[in-house]
């Protein structure tokens, strides 16, 4: 896939990008595999706002995307390149032989009219989904399961490949996107190949407009409040954070504190992912 720059008729349109589209094969969606996507704007059950920056934005249906891959054995013809407007990347349409359809998330160098299967016996194919223990080490892997059966959770992004690195035991060591080794248990299913649409990240927005139709409100400096809306704000012309460091609009420590809270799952992160890759 490309980027596509456009002529600058207009102030907004000086610095703007866009996908080319040209991996796409099928304009329409499957109406089988939709859903009406319910929107909050951020809000709770009480109405309340627990996630900011959220609301208006272009209406979408849900695609329905398998990522279990639970149908093994039984092979499925690659039907269509789809997009998705709620994801980075690109869907696959299967199409099964015993007429069922479902949605994967498409990855490269996948082209219409491939076969793919799931299964242990599945070959070392993009697109197969293998348990980690049938997947020869070295191998770029996405939509990867954490707990078995559950389907994929992690590296479904796009341009997003994990690299399995050893087998020892039960589990294998994995190498995420991120820079981080990670142990995962061997009988945990993965999909052989790189997430496709890699230009996704060198796409520019332009404009606020752009921003205001993916859904994502604007968001204000806490520099530029008063202090009694912000821990930043207040102040005779522009100031520093300063100490103790960048606070949340509550108080709370941010940018760079960590947070993380789920200790029992320290024992299975081999490395922390580097800094240079957050």
């Amino acid at each position: 896939m490309a980027v596509k720059k456009y002529k600058p008729i207009t102030p907004g349109m000086r610095d703007m990008t866009g996908y080319t589209f040209e991996e796409i094969t099928k304009s329409t969606p499957e109406r089988s595999l939709l859903v009406i996507k319910k929107r909050s704007g951020g809000r709770n059950a009480y109405g309340r706002v627990t996630v900011r920056h959220r609301g208006g934005g272009a209406r979408r249906y849900i695609r329905m995307v398998d990522f279990k891959r639970e149908k093994f054995g039984i092979p499925a013809k690659v039907a269509a390149i789809e997009y998705d407007p709620n994801r980075t990347a690109r869907l696959a349409l299967l199409n099964y032989a015993d007429g069922e359809k479902r949605y994967i998330v498409a990855p490269l160098d996948l082209k219409v009219g491939d076969t793919v299967m799931s299964g242990p016996t599945a070959e070392i194919r993009i697109g197969n989904s293998l348990p980690i223990s049938n997947i020869p080490v070295g191998t770029l892997i996405h939509n990867v399961e954490m707990k078995p059966g559950k389907g994929g959770q992690m590296v479904r992004s796009a341009g997003g490949a994990a690299q399995l690195l050893a087998k020892e035991g039960d589990f294998a060591q994995i190498r995420m996107p991120s820079g981080e080794v990670r142990l995962i248990h061997q009988v945990c299913y993965a999909t052989i190949g790189q997430v496709g649409n890699l230009d996704h990240g060198n796409v520019k927005l332009g404009k606020a407009g752009r921003k205001r139709h993916l859904g994502i409100r604007p968001t204000v400096r806490g520099t530029a409040m008063s202090p009694r809306d912000h821990p930043h704000g207040g102040g005779e012309g522009r100031q520093p954070v300063g100490l103790p460091g960048p606070k949340s609009p509550w108080g709370k420590p941010t940018l760079g504190k960590k947070t993380r809270l789920n200790k029992k799952t320290d024992q299975y992160i081999v490395r922390r992912r580097s800094k240079t890759n957050r």
